[in-house]
């Protein structure tokens, strides 16, 4: 059952007393370290110490902190504690936010996004430009050098969007756009477009990490997974299985030389456990704090907390092939049973806000024209009878750890559901890993019947969301051919107004069709150790170039 956070202060409190001015920024210049997944993938919520954390609550049990809970930042290297730990270092490998987060710091895509806005910035290509409906350009920057000290070209970084694009290897193919191929031109890659593609710029700021041809080639999947040749700022030191990635500054950087010159990356799937570690000074920056851990955190001497509304949404999915959930009505009902507000409220502490539709408020293709559903469980009962379902039994399957409070939140709807007299609901919690697995093959008879998941879109882009989860492809779990069409017809449509239009209807039409059990937008919740400066990102990215030392 959830806690009872009646004496936790909110998300409403927590910001009247830390003098912030609204919800939606970030605290700025606060001091301190990050992540997400959140993203995409805590696999246990209990409260077990798996031998990477601390073994009494004051000492250090992996010789990265100090014993005395000192929380001095040792020697310049920072380590960051995230819910999961990757099972690959491969950056075509994955699809989550947590791998993203330690992939990041040596591999880089052609472009990257305003931490603001989403909005495509410079980063291996300096310049880009459509030159036909079906033909985009990008030309590469000069003196980037491998970590093995081989200089980049351009060669390179066609090889390497092609082989992000290949379906027989790639975990992205499917959101890296679609790309037919990609050709490198005197220091530039063009690349030969199978549709308009109107969002493929911002697709390149999420997907395409560059690596060497020739490094890879050399290499097998194991190899792969395990070694790091990348022009990012931080150079792979060692890899532990289920343990701890280590970095190290890489000194022919293209880019500004960063502040930090080494990071180690763990995992600790248990939020309270993670906070522990901060405490103990065996992290500096660790993710998805509970809300009613931020008091406790903030009254610990050196450090602090940070937090930003995410662009994760995390939403209950009703998959449409299987009994009760082909029934429109049905799952309907199941909004109207659902006191999200409540959810947030309580388990939450006010750091959330209710969705509507699939998109959230800062993704085009928005639409303010809708409204969440409103708790009714007196309708959500004379649906279900309308549904031709009552007596329904249904278990929402949800992962643990993998998002804030997401095992607290599974039960609670599935609490209130079961309040219904015409329904029976209870929740199983999964490995989440397994649970991805399962709903990540393109066959919704793979899927559980419901499940709780989170989704980020790094694009700020509705088609990010919509085209996975509602055309065919790895994510497709609802059938319906006029919604299909309209993602066509948005991916073919070149004019920004009227491909807005399109988003806008199909995000109005999903609200009516209740695909999903809509829930609320995810806080990106942070502790840092005050010797760090850093700014918590919307789209739940962990730079280490971006920390500074205070």
């Amino acid at each position: 059952m959830p806690r009872d956070n009646s004496d936790v202060p909110t998300r409403r409190t927590f910001l009247k007393f830390a003098g912030a001015a609204t919800a939606t920024a970030a605290v700025a210049g606060c001091i301190g370290n990050g992540d997400d997944e959140n993203g995409e993938e805590d696999d246990g919520n209990g409260a077990e110490d798996d031998g990477n954390g601390v073994d009494d609550g004051n000492g250090d049990d992996d010789g990265n902190g100090d014993d005395d809970g000192d929380t001095d930042v040792d020697a310049g290297e920072v380590t960051i504690t995230q819910g999961t730990f990757p099972l690959t270092l491969n950056p075509i490998d994955h699809n989550d936010t947590p791998t993203w987060n330690v992939v990041d710091q040596a591999y880089e895509p052609l472009l990257y996004r305003d931490a603001e806005s989403g909005e495509p910035i410079e980063l291996l290509a300096t310049e880009w430009e459509r030159t036909d409906d079906q033909q985009v350009e990008l030309e590469i920057r000069d003196d980037v050098t491998f970590h093995n000290g081989d200089e980049m070209t351009a060669e390179d970084v066609a090889y390497s969007i092609d082989r992000t694009n290949d379906p027989d290897l790639s975990q992205q193919a499917g959101v890296i756009g679609a790309i037919e191929e990609a050709t490198a031109e005197d220091g530039s890659v063009v690349l030969d477009l199978e549709s308009v593609e109107p969002v493929i710029f911002r697709n390149l700021t999420a997907f395409g990490r560059i690596q060497q041809e020739g490094w890879v080639e050399e290499r097998d999947d194991g190899e792969l997974a395990t070694e790091m040749n990348g022009t990012g700022p931080y150079e792979l030191e060692d890899f532990s299985d289920d343990d701890e990635v280590v970095y190290t500054r890489f000194d022919d950087y293209w880019g500004d030389e960063p502040d930090v010159e080494g990071a180690i990356f763990n995992a600790v799937d248990d939020e309270g456990t993670r906070v522990d570690r901060l405490i103990a000074g065996e992290s500096d920056l660790v993710v998805n704090v509970r809300p009613d851990d931020i008091a406790g955190l903030d009254d610990e001497e050196g450090l602090t907390s940070e937090f930003v509304p995410s662009i994760r949404s995390i939403f209950i999915v009703m998959p449409n092939d299987s009994e009760p959930f082909d029934s429109q009505e049905f799952r309907q009902a199941m909004n109207y049973a659902v006191d999200v507000q409540s959810i947030i409220d309580s388990i939450l502490s006010e750091f959330g806000e209710p969705t509507s539709q699939p998109s959230l408020e800062m993704q085009f293709g928005y639409t303010d024209d809708v409204d969440p559903y409103p708790y009714d469980p007196d309708e959500a009962e004379s649906l279900v009878e309308e549904s031709g379902y009552s007596g329904a039994e249904i278990t929402i399957e949800t992962p643990t750890g993998r998002y804030l409070r997401d095992t607290d939140i599974a039960e609670t709807v599935a609490g209130q559901i079961d309040d219904l007299e015409n329904v029976s609901a209870d929740a199983e919690l999964r490995d989440t890993a397994s649970l991805f697995d399962e709903t990540a093959t393109g066959d919704m008879s793979d899927s559980p019947d419901i499940f709780l998941i989170g989704w980020g879109n790094p694009t700020f882009d509705a088609n990010y969301t919509l085209e996975p989860w509602f055309a065919p492809g790895p994510f497709h779990h609802f059938e319906d051919e006029e919604i299909e069409g309209q993602i066509a017809d948005a991916n073919a449509e070149p004019d920004e107004g009227a491909r807005e239009e399109i988003l806008q209807d199909i995000n109005a039409e999903l609200r009516d069709l209740a695909p999903w059990i809509f829930l609320h937008q995810q806080y990106s919740i942070y502790g840092i150790n005050e010797d760090l400066e850093w700014d918590a990102r919307a789209d739940e990215d962990v730079l280490v170039k971006e920390i500074s030392l205070a």
